[in-house]
């Protein structure tokens, strides 16, 4: 039997602080959440030989994760620091970089794009112990060919793409298209397209049987004349599917176990793969060019991304969005040119900084008009601190610019007092906790510490 690579690819995000929204309001669903989570690794570990899983985790899930604080309020449903612990087992998941706020990034300023991705790496490395990540995954996989130039930049080999955006740059045939890895390019940069396939997808999302799926599987690749990558992509915690307790209806104990057993049996040709082995051993084939798009949701295609933009109040809180973002990194900009020294600033732009990134998260323009006002919100506090420090910048924030021959001289002072634009490490955010907790990951167990989330919202959102 010819060889089918089946990359099965999951995102994992919740909204800033909803899970602990949750506990406090729906107890039993973050229960379902956590244990959506924490049965992937319980399933996975009788199959270390041959299972392989591509897994995205937004920021602000990992900051709920690694929070002694929620931490230590589910102790005794999950153990978190142990679930962030076993995901660091590099034999059964392949983690894939991500935007930290879970922005549909085709949508939000470019300007914005270079910190939500290298904010979640600098999580991502100190939680899952590796510098390299090879894979990127966008948010609601909204996907602009700007994005490589700084895909490549971070050090990304790979990005996902939905299968209806995927273009040949030359001949190409149907199956060639959807199953082979290719390269784009933009900008003078070029990256490795994962293409996914969108009805196969859709299967996984809803429920499947093994039988239906490893049929479906070779009736799709049989006239492929090179080794086929299958990718099925679809949100890892959403669906009864994924959430279900039961074991005759869930994703890992009613199709994924099966599917183990077969290969294990010699009786299926279906090869769980890893997308960067598949690339070391096969390579890409041919060029591409990507149209800007979604994934589809319950009630829309993602083409037009009318999921985020299809009323006028998202439309509204999007334009807003972006004039923020432009005052700010004018504000942002004279500050690094003036070189002032003031803790004040730094921590004014600091706080302006990641309240802009938080509205630009997805579920607030996900959920048509209902979560609109959390990015007003947000938006609100980023105009309240540029305010406080244009105050504090004065007449500098218009002044002419430095002259050229005092360029390196501005530059290394601007270096040395530039604050590092990072959450912020409020003081309602647990950095230890008393006595030992879940968050401690004893040494028997692994020698890497659990990180602490980097900013709390200062509301609890609220659910759709």
């Amino acid at each position: 039997m010819r060889d089918i690579h089946h990359a099965l690819v999951l995102n994992m995000h919740q909204p800033p602080n909803n899970l602990e929204y949750l506990l406090d309001t729906r107890e039993w669903e973050t229960k379902e959440i956590l244990f959506a989570y924490d049965r992937m690794p319980r399933v996975l570990w009788d199959y270390q030989d041959i299972a392989r899983v591509h897994l995205s985790l937004s920021g602000t899930l990992l900051e709920s994760l690694s929070n002694p604080e929620f931490q230590e309020r589910v102790y005794g449903v999950v153990d978190c620091g142990k679930l962030l612990w076993h995901l660091q087992n590099e034999r059964l998941f392949e983690i894939l970089g991500t935007g930290y706020y879970h922005p549909v990034m085709a949508l939000i300023p470019e300007a914005d794009w270079d910190e939500q991705i290298t904010r979640w790496r600098s999580m991502a490395r100190h939680l899952f112990w590796r510098s390299q990540f090879n894979g990127f995954w966008p948010p609601e996989m909204g996907f602009d060919m700007r994005l490589i130039p700084h895909l490549k930049r971070a050090g990304y080999r790979y990005v996902m793409v939905d299968c209806e955006y995927v273009d040949p740059v030359g001949s190409m045939n149907w199956h060639e298209l959807r199953y082979r890895p290719h390269l784009a390019e933009y900008g003078g940069e070029q990256i490795a397209i994962i293409v996914r396939d969108r009805e196969l997808s859709d299967a996984q999302l809803a429920g499947m049987d093994y039988g239906w799926f490893y049929h479906e599987l070779h009736e799709r690749t049989k006239w492929c004349d090179f080794p086929p990558l299958v990718t099925t992509a679809t949100d890892g915690d959403n669906g009864g599917w994924f959430r279900n307790v039961s074991d005759n209806s869930n994703f890992w104990t009613y199709f994924y176990r099966q599917a183990m057993e077969e290969i294990r049996a010699g009786h299926s040709s279906l090869r769980p793969t890893f997308i960067t082995e598949y690339l070391d051993r096969f390579g890409t084939y041919g060029q591409v060019t990507i149209r800007r798009g979604a994934w589809n949701t319950d009630e829309h295609h993602g083409w037009d991304f009318h999921q985020w933009q299809g009323s006028w109040a998202q439309r509204d809180t999007m334009v807003r969005l972006h004039e923020i973002s432009r005052e700010f990194h004018t504000v942002a900009q004279a500050t690094l040119r003036v070189g002032d020294p003031n803790p004040e600033l730094a921590r004014v732009i600091n706080e302006a900084h990641w309240h802009l990134l938080r509205a630009e998260t997805s579920c607030n323009f996900y959920w048509g008009e209902a979560w609109v006002h959390k990015s007003h919100t947000d938006l609100d506090n980023v105009a309240w601190h540029l305010g406080e420090a244009r105050a504090i910048l004065g007449d500098r924030l218009t002044a002419a610019p430095v002259p050229l021959a005092a360029a390196d001289e501005t530059a290394a002072s601007a270096d040395e007092i530039t604050p590092e634009i990072s959450p912020p490490e409020a003081d309602e955010i647990a950095t230890s906790s008393d006595g030992e907790t879940i968050s401690e990951i004893s040494a028997s167990e692994s020698s890497a510490p659990v990180v602490e989330a980097g900013s709390t919202p200062t509301e609890p959102p609220i659910t759709g």
